[in-house]
């Protein structure tokens, strides 16, 4: 890496699974142009830290995650630390997963079952060119956006507004209709806006089918 004059890049991760996240640090730190500066187990974890510890050149984010997801963290970091590079590691590729990261200020889109090889590579690619994309990621992308007649409808059935993302969360959890309402401050009848809403843009028809939507699309998980 030549952006900080052969100095080892400063690597944070965040990912709630301590297993994970101490292995990853392990084979981060025995690439020799790579240390890393922090671990945290969430977005607010890694937040707090920043404030006393050596800022990172470049943040490893878990997508799923308590108390700021990846997609949160990111957007929290693309308004105040807009310098800072975004890798996210997921076990999702859908189209929508996409889309949210690369609104959020995303550089690099990884799956968790990649070869530490790959991952140095792409921590190389973003610090040097400011992004990377896996092959099939990247065909992802080009299919979804090559054919300039369907490009509008299919962004306007895959993006999702903050509000209805939000919804779709707290959907996909126990909670009835009118507690969802009060969580997010809205009126019932704005709930059901966002439902039907959601029922036509991702083409289902019921609550179950938003659920299934949201677990596929990597959205939660089923412990979220």
């Amino acid at each position: 890496m030549n952006a900080h004059k052969d100095k080892p890049a400063k690597i944070a991760l965040v990912d709630d699974h301590i297993l994970l996240r101490d292995a990853l640090a392990s084979i981060v730190d025995t690439f020799e142009d790579c240390k890393t500066v922090l671990l945290a187990g969430n977005g607010k974890e890694f937040i707090e830290k920043l404030q006393s510890s050596t800022l990172p050149d470049l943040v490893i984010l878990d997508l799923n995650m308590p108390q700021l997801d990846g997609y949160e963290t990111a957007k929290w970091l693309r308004i105040n630390y807009p310098e800072m590079h975004v890798l996210v590691l997921t076990m999702y590729d859908s189209e929508i997963a996409l889309i949210q990261l690369l609104q959020a200020g995303v550089r690099g889109f990884l799956k968790k079952d990649i070869h530490p090889g790959e991952l140095r590579y792409a921590i190389q690619s973003v610090m040097n060119t400011g992004y990377y994309y896996s092959h099939n990621t990247t065909g992802r992308l080009v299919n979804l956006f090559k054919n300039e007649g369907l490009r509008n409808s299919m962004l306007h059935t895959i993006i999702l507004s903050p509000n209805e993302l939000t919804f779709l969360k707290l959907a996909s959890t126990d909670l009835t209709y009118k507690e969802i309402a009060l969580h997010m401050q809205i009126s019932p009848r704005t709930i059901d806006n966002y439902r039907d809403s959601l029922f036509i843009k991702l083409n289902v028809k019921s609550r179950v089918g938003l659920a299934i939507y949201a677990i596929k699309s990597g959205i939660v998980t089923l412990s979220y």
